[in-house]
């Protein structure tokens, strides 16, 4: 007994040194990462740098075209992807039998997944471009994306739906209550904080997304804002790359600031949703 459990106890700590280390393997790059954008970058925010709007091919001027357009894509994508990821998820959970249908759902959403995002762009030209004559417009781009991001959305909406235990409905199924009720008052409230992670994934990469919004309606310099969902944008992933690769004599500081900004634009929204997410976790605790 001594030596199996002497046994047992090196195996435990072996298994957690290398889980420990392999922890460590895959931070360490992210926080250098994070250092060298915030450090390079940091020097180049300012007042004008963020309310005014680029001049000289980039050179000078600001990047508020740039920030505000990608606050209307991660919107507009979420706004079309989540309704829909969600209510799949929900078909495929609560309703949906085991047959041959839902199997060939499941086999393309998994198809999706893994579908490069430059196909994804070829597609929104040819179907809200050229089809729907929504043109090279900002509801093109959240369109396209939000196609790109439902395998993600239904993905992640099926995983916090499963996780709710299946004595919550049989209990309340038990009790005279509905599928749907029990679905809208009970399931969903419990798989909130799972949702809410995958649409902040969603915000996310299409924050960061450049080669499908280049295709269906990103602008590298615009005087102004959009005024409407089918006017052209501008988008910091796209401008951040157009500067660093196409503006010749650009200073350096100015494409680090670019990406200092897109990353405190997508941690501001992890931040954000991490504390949705903890607030929806305490009340459905408190229940």
């Amino acid at each position: 007994m001594t030596r199996r459990l002497l046994k047992r106890q090196v195996s435990q700590r072996t298994a957690f040194t290398l889980l420990t280390v392999a922890t460590i393997i895959v931070v360490i790059p992210v926080l250098i990462i994070v250092a060298i954008i915030i450090i390079n970058g940091a020097d180049a925010i300012s007042w004008d740098f963020l309310t005014q709007a680029p001049s000289q091919a980039g050179k000078a001027g600001g990047i508020l075209p740039a920030i505000i357009g990608t606050f209307y894509l991660m919107f507009g994508t979420i706004i079309f992807a989540l309704p829909l990821g969600v209510m799949a998820g929900i078909y495929l959970t609560e309703y949906a039998r085991d047959n041959w249908f839902t199997r060939s759902i499941n086999l393309a959403i998994v198809n999706l997944a893994g579908v490069p995002s430059v196909v994804y762009g070829l597609f929104g030209l040819g179907v809200f471009v050229l089809l729907f004559h929504f043109g090279m417009s900002l509801l093109s781009a959240s369109l396209t994306l939000a196609c790109q991001a439902l395998a993600m959305t239904v993905t992640t909406s099926r995983e916090a739906i499963l996780s709710v235990p299946r004595e919550y409905r049989e209990g309340s199924l038990a009790i005279g209550a509905t599928r749907w009720q029990t679905i809208r008052h009970l399931v969903l409230p419990q798989a909130l904080p799972g949702i809410i992670t995958g649409a902040v994934l969603v915000m996310s990469r299409a924050a960061g997304e450049t080669a499908p919004i280049l295709i269906v309606g990103a602008a590298f310099l615009l005087p102004g804002l959009p005024h409407s969902p089918l006017d052209q944008f501008m988008a910091l992933p796209y401008h951040l790359y157009t500067v660093a690769a196409h503006v010749p004599g650009i200073e350096r500081s100015t494409v680090w600031g670019v990406a200092f900004v897109l990353l405190m634009v997508v941690l501001s929204f992890n931040i954000l949703a991490t504390v949705i997410r903890l607030r929806a976790r305490k009340r459905r605790l408190n229940v």
